[in-house]
Formats: C-alpha cells, sequence, structure tokens
C-alpha cells in the first residue's frame, strides 16, 4: 500500500503550483501532490550519484519500457523501430505543428480543449478551427461528426490536434469514435495527432484505446506518449512519439532534432523505465485514490450546490459548469479565490464555448478534497 494522504511541502521549492499565498489552496494546474513512487526515486538519486551530467545516449531498454506498458495494460503491440525520444508532448506538438503543416493552414482542435494545443497553433502562425464540442447543459460534451467532417473537409485544414482522453472535460474516446475520426482524417488527408499523456490516469477498470491501434490507415497518425503526467514527473522532460508511416516518421524525426528536442537530459531515461517497469501497482492504487476524491466530490457538490459537473472518467481533472450562479465563469473563479482562497483554472482558457466553467485538480489529499468542497458549498450558498 502507498500512501497518497501525505502532503508534503512544496513551498518555497521553486513550484509553479505551489507560488501563491500561504493560505491560499491550489487546486488549478495539472500537477499531482502525491509522492513520487519509491522505485522512481530511488533511480533519480542513482543517477544523480554518479555526479556527472553530460550527454546522454538512449539505451533500448527506454522504448522496451513503453512497448512493454502499452502491451500489458492496453494490449497494444508497438515496434521499436517506430519510436522517437522527444523531451516533451507540447514541445513535440509545436516541433510537429512547424515540419508538418504550412503558416497560414488551419488546424482543428475539439473546444474546450487543453489551452497550449492553442499555444501550439498561433505562436507558429497557423489559424485555429475549433470543432465545438456540443454542450447539453446538464454537464455532458459530445463530438458532432458532421461538424468534424465539414472542418476537415476545408482545403486549409492540414491537422487535427486530438486529446485521448480529453482534457478538460475527461472523456475517454471509445473505439468506434477514433476509427470514425481516422477514417475522416484518411478520406480528407488531415493529419492527426493524438496526445495520450492522460491516458493512465483513469477510473479504475475502464479501457482506453490507443489511436493508432483502431482499424484504418495509419499514414496520417502520430501518436505521443510520456510517463511524466501519470507518474508525476514532469519536471524530467521525457516523452515518446509513436509514428507508423516511414516517411511521416523520418519528416518528424528531422522536426524534432531541427528544433533540439530529440536528447535526453542525464535524468530523462531511468525514472521513467522504472516507472514502467516497476511501479504498475503505485498507478492503480493512485487511480483508486483519484476516483474517490471524484466521487466525494461529485456527491457532495450535487447535493449541496447548483453546480453541474462534467463527469469524465479520465485524469484528475474535473470541469464544473458555474451558469446557475454567474455566466462569466471568469468572476466566479476571482470571487472564488478572493472570498476562499481556492485557486481554480478559469473555463475560458480552454475555449468560448467553456467560459462559464472552471476546471478543478483533484490529485491531492482527501482532507483538502473535503476541506475545500466544504469551502465551495458555503460560497455557493452565500454567492
Amino acid at each position: 500500500m502507498y500512501n497518497f494522504d501525505e502532503l508534503g511541502n512544496r513551498k518555497n521549492s521553486y513550484s509553479c503550483k505551489y507560488d501563491c499565498l500561504e493560505s491560499e489552496i491550489p487546486m488549478w494546474i495539472a500537477d499531482m501532490d502525491y509522492a513520487i513512487a519509491p522505485s522512481i526515486a530511488k533511480a533519480i538519486k542513482k543517477r544523480a550519484n554518479i555526479n556527472t551530467y553530460g550527454y546522454t545516449d538512449l539505451p533500448d531498454s527506454y522504448f522496451k519500457s513503453y512497448i512493454s506498458w502499452w502491451n500489458r495494460r492496453y494490449n497494444f503491440k508497438m515496434k521499436k523501430e517506430w519510436m522517437m525520444f522527444s523531451t516533451g508532448v507540447v514541445s513535440s506538438i509545436s516541433s510537429i505543428v512547424r515540419r508538418i503543416t504550412k503558416p497560414g493552414e488551419k488546424i482543428i482542435v475539439m473546444s474546450p480543449v487543453y489551452n497550449i494545443f492553442y499555444n501550439s497553433i498561433v505562436n507558429n502562425g497557423r489559424f485555429i478551427n475549433s470543432c465545438d464540442l456540443t454542450y447539453d447543459n446538464n454537464g455532458h460534451f459530445e463530438l458532432d461528426f458532421n461538424e468534424l467532417e465539414k472542418r476537415m473537409k476545408d482545403p486549409l485544414s492540414s491537422m487535427l490536434i486530438l486529446c485521448n482522453p480529453h482534457n478538460p472535460i475527461g472523456r475517454i474516446w471509445s473505439k468506434e469514435e477514433l476509427e470514425r475520426i481516422k477514417e475522416l482524417s484518411n478520406k480528407y488527408n488531415v493529419y492527426v495527432i493524438s496526445d495520450e499523456i492522460h491516458c493512465d490516469i483513469k477510473t479504475p477498470g475502464l479501457k482506453y484505446t490507443p489511436y493508432l491501434s483502431v482499424k484504418g490507415s495509419n499514414k496520417y497518425a502520430i501518436m505521443l506518449m510520456s510517463a511524466t503526467k501519470c507518474f508525476s514527473i514532469p519536471a524530467l522532460m521525457s516523452s515518446a512519439i509513436y509514428i507508423e508511416d516511414d516517411y511521416l516518421r523520418f519528416e518528424v524525426y528531422r522536426g524534432i532534432n531541427n528544433d533540439e528536442v530529440a536528447e535526453p537530459s542525464a535524468f530523462a531515461i531511468d525514472p521513467v523505465i522504472a516507472a514502467f517497469n516497476k511501479e504498475e501497482k503505485w498507478v492503480d492504487e493512485m487511480n483508486e485514490y483519484v476516483y474517490q476524491n471524484k466521487q466525494l466530490f461529485y456527491k457532495k457538490i450535487e447535493e449541496n450546490t447548483k453546480l453541474k459537473i462534467v463527469k469524465g472518467d479520465a485524469t484528475y481533472l474535473v470541469l464544473v459548469d458555474t451558469s446557475y450562479y454567474d455566466l462569466d465563469g471568469s468572476r466566479f473563479v476571482d470571487r472564488l479565490r478572493k472570498d476562499t482562497g481556492i485557486i481554480v483554472s478559469k473555463g475560458e482558457v480552454y475555449g468560448a464555448n467553456s467560459k462559464h466553467f472552471f476546471r478543478i485538480n483533484l490529485a491531492t489529499t482527501k482532507e483538502i478534497v473535503s476541506k475545500v468542497i466544504d469551502l465551495i458549498i458555503s460560497f455557493c450558498n452565500n454567492y
């Protein structure tokens, strides 16, 4: 049994999440509060004890740890020769956008979606083509495939950045949905980058489907994977790119090398190998703990407030609809922080259709989640 009830002191440690007042409770950025798994900590300390941190080669064991993990947990058999190292999923996305698409072209996203996707598009001189997910005003988002096809038919649309599972709604896309996306991608020659960084964080027992595993040609398919989100080690800057098509893989390889994001640091390898090879039980227990936090949050908030919750099956993040109290979710979030000290993410950063939402991170202790629930209930009762 691992201890997820203990909260380490991250104040004064240059923590992005905890760069706030002592009285405030940070529940925003997608960063766990849990101590890293023992095997990962051991691997980091062992590497640190070598006392030199020079240029580092990638051993086969790095890719083999990915291959073993996806085979064991998702019955997806990958090939080492189709894999590449990159310092991170976001840096991979930006590099691939620059290499595979042209300035002025359109890139499809499915709003509300991870806000950094927008940065990777706009900062590189491309245009956002948002296929907004449809919201039923009762906590459910759906993908309109007619609308997606309309976006893909646009001659200027050259790429879709897919979030699988989807952040911030926590949606695990079904095998059938992914097959339909791939079918449209191949029909209209639209590349798909599938960001699968959240795939290991999900409701216990539920299945996630890797995008490249579904039927259909993978000529336009790119899958991005990483241990950093699930095992809470983003600062180690380590990820993998998986591409089946030889020409596409070569183009992406040239892009990440040109952008200097294809070389690992001294700490990017051994901790990942330890995570995938030795800490499966840690992931299972973490998922159970987060699931319990989410269920407690759902129950108490729904019973005692008029907030509506988007009940996702993946990630430790929850999107919450504030429209009963205030259609301006930004104002609601600002007042929540001022009155209670709770810091959550504003929904507007994920897209115009999530303006009246906020996103909260529940990957913390049950004690903190319970405290936050009580504060939100009191806040709503006095709003």
